[in-house]
């Protein structure tokens, strides 16, 4: 094994704001030692920070005062947790009915909802028109006339943004690149279907063209795609005010901010990312002549992913001479699918209590039958780590309980909300009963 240097604090960057060490050198969140929530919820569990959350909120609204924030739902959703997002002012952005359903149960502000998908159903469409759903992004000629055909029968006149695919490659994962030509998303802008969307929803009188989306990946660390993507988007919107004659109010420009996975990583600031955004817009529009949209972005990772740590206890440790250390813990890639998936990184701690051991490095395996069932890669944990102890992976909040699967029939763990000392289910850990129901027989 080799030895590394001991890690003898909490990242900021990397833990939810009020993650901190007692003197005995274990953890707590919101105020609570994760040994006691470990023994009232089990292990694993996503253990959310509400303060951090709701802080979180409140700073991407602060940065982009007077403009939209829309909470990106698909990087955790539940009934909850779309209520703190109403309070706190922000609007909220859902890809499916189901992510709608969770918004009409919370008692979302209509008004205040995006409905994206490349694939809206009939029934997902009809139950947005419903509900009064203020914006949707319309992502094919098929579904121009799907939504105006039944907006029509509903006697409404749907408010519209086209999603356009503006050719712009973020520096990330492939795998969560979204602004390139070769895409399942949106109206190319460079082959002309994006004006061609606009000629036909305007043609609709059903439609009320808002605006214009793109979004252009996920987990970026700087402003230079959003700059090429604001150039081509705001030229497409002066080239429909030159076919047209309208300057389209509005301009979603997606979200896709990164976060602190590890120390390594360098996230940009929200109040420096508000600003560089708000001048490459100013800048393009006035060199476009064009008076400036009401700005919109879409933060879901950068709200939640800091704001959840999940634990997780420790099995087996297996060391093999020579290559390495795999300390195998009770969940693994049905609660984390990303570093399977995107080869993502993490680092964790030794939560439940404090070693003097000399720090090695280990791999946090899970506990399903797949070989690339690995949770954290080559992490410094104490060497006396052994069955029974606590670990902790913080920035686990995005894409984590939301991509949750029953591989190998686990039941998916329990998301856990800290606030001043107090703990609370928000979403309840499945069970057997929970994972039979669907049985026939």
């Amino acid at each position: 094994m080799t030895v590394v240097q001991q890690q003898t604090d909490l990242e900021p960057a990397v833990w939810p704001v009020t993650a901190a060490r007692t003197a005995d050198g274990v953890l707590t969140l919101g105020g609570l030692d994760v040994r006691d929530l470990a023994a009232e919820f089990g292990t694993p569990a996503y253990i959310l920070d509400e303060d951090d959350f709701r802080g979180r909120c409140r700073a991407w609204r602060e940065a982009f005062a007077g403009a939209d924030v829309f909470y990106a739902g698909k990087a955790f959703l539940c009934t909850t947790v779309a209520r703190w997002v109403a309070e706190e002012g922000l609007g909220l952005d859902v890809c499916t009915g189901g992510e709608l359903a969770v918004a009409e149960r919370a008692g979302f502000p209509a008004e205040r909802l995006t409905f994206h998908g490349n694939n809206k159903s009939r029934a997902e469409l009809e139950r947005a028109l419903t509900y009064g759903v203020g914006r949707i992004a319309v992502d094919s000629f098929e579904e121009i006339v799907r939504l105006a055909a039944l907006a029509e029968a509903a006697g409404v006149r749907q408010r519209v943004l086209i999603r356009v695919t503006p050719g712009v490659e973020a520096h990330t994962h492939e795998f969560v690149q979204t602004g390139q030509e070769d895409q399942k998303f949106g109206f190319s802008l460079a082959s002309g279907a994006a004006a061609e969307a606009v000629r036909r929803v305007l043609g609709l009188p059903s439609l009320e063209l808002a605006g214009l989306h793109c979004h252009i990946g996920s987990h970026i660390f700087d402003t230079r795609g959003f700059s090429l993507a604001a150039h081509r988007m705001v030229g497409l919107l002066a080239a429909v005010r030159d076919e047209h004659g309208i300057e389209l109010p509005e301009l979603d420009l997606g979200g896709g901010t990164g976060i602190a996975y590890t120390s390594a990583d360098d996230p940009m600031p929200v109040a420096e990312f508000a600003a560089g955004l708000r001048a490459i817009v100013e800048r393009e529009c006035a060199a476009a002549s064009l008076a400036l949209p009401r700005l919109s972005v879409e933060p879901g990772r950068a709200i939640a992913g800091p704001t959840t740590v999940t634990l997780y206890e420790v099995g087996t440790v297996k060391e093999l001479p020579g290559l390495r250390t795999y300390v195998s813990i009770d969940g693994g890639m049905s609660d984390n699918i990303r570093t399977a998936l995107y080869d993502a990184r993490y680092t964790a701690v030794l939560a439940s209590r404090r070693s003097t051991a000399e720090p090695h490095n280990v791999t946090l395996s899970g506990k399903h039958c797949e070989s690339g069932d690995i949770v954290v890669h080559d992490v410094p944990l104490p060497a006396d780590l052994a069955p029974g102890d606590l670990v902790a992976v913080p920035a686990s909040g995005a894409y984590h309980r939301s991509m949750a699967s029953n591989y190998n029939h686990v039941p998916r763990p329990p998301v856990v909300a800290v606030a001043g000392g107090a703990a609370r289910l928000l979403v309840r850990r499945e069970t057997e009963d929970d994972l039979l129901r669907l049985d026939m027989e």
